[in-house]
């Protein structure tokens, strides 16, 4: 059955104080101070259902980021909204097995925003410029440099069948349908003589060789035309991880709220 691709999607950011992780959720979080414990608490807050290796990465992802939390002292508001900020990123990610990774950086910087800038109701100040800063940090490290590694577990993966079709080639049947009629011919010339049957013999090797030769030119043009294809996306995809370390060593976002 036929299943179609979803194309990238541009998200738009909004403020998640409290979406996923409630204040008692966060109070139980809280709780847990072993990894398994955390596995636990997460898993029912967020209600994990899913097969491994999938339940063990998501897990990891939301320990990863609650230990992240208590490392900066976060507040229960700070940690809760984090955790969704995650959440958002890692699903607009996986909604599409085609590369989205610009639209999903762009989105992360967006949703930073929508947290750090005080402009109610689109936009709260809960993370400092400081805070912002070492969030940015985090998620490029923790989540966008194994962001193929998540999409590849998380997504269908696409493979391309590729049919060709050669014009002016007879068909399998074509020829089938002149092989199974060879006795008739054959019968009706017997009187003739054995130059004209080697003659037409040798006629049919070199039409045979000529398509084959045409297959293999055909095959091996289309196959240099992918590897092009495949080198120009490779190198796209490095342009956009220089672009992306560069972000990281630009100025800090802007903070400045507008009245």
């Amino acid at each position: 059955m036929e299943t179609r691709i979803k194309e990238p999607q541009t998200l738009k950011a909004k403020v998640m104080l409290w979406t996923d992780v409630s204040y008692h959720d966060m109070e139980e979080v809280d709780k847990m101070q072993s990894v398994p414990d955390l596995e636990s608490a997460l898993c029912s807050v967020f209600g994990i259902d899913l097969p491994e290796p999938r339940r063990g990465v998501l897990l990891e992802m939301y320990v990863q980021t609650v230990l992240f939390c208590r490392e900066h002292s976060f507040k229960k508001e700070q940690t809760s909204a984090l955790l969704s900020i995650i959440k958002s990123i890692h699903e607009a990610n996986i909604q599409t097995p085609l590369n989205n990774i610009e639209q999903c950086f762009k989105y992360c910087k967006e949703l930073l925003l929508c947290h750090s800038v005080r402009r109610p109701p689109f936009s709260i100040n809960l993370f400092s410029s400081e805070e912002v800063s070492c969030i940015l940090q985090y998620i490029h490290n923790s989540y966008v440099r194994h962001y193929k590694l998540y999409k590849y577990i998380f997504t269908p993966q696409v493979k391309l069948d590729l049919s060709l079709i050669y014009s002016g080639i007879p068909d399998q049947d074509k020829h089938t349908m002149e092989d199974s009629s060879a006795p008739e011919a054959e019968a009706k010339t017997d009187s003739g003589p054995q130059t004209q049957e080697a003659s037409i013999a040798e006629s049919e090797g070199d039409t045979l060789g000529s398509n084959s030769e045409l297959k293999a030119l055909i095959e091996k043009e289309v196959k240099e035309q992918m590897m092009l294809v495949s080198g120009q996306l490779d190198q796209r995809m490095k342009e956009i991880a220089g672009q992306h370390n560069r972000a990281l060593e630009s100025p800090q976002l802007n903070h400045k709220a507008k009245k």
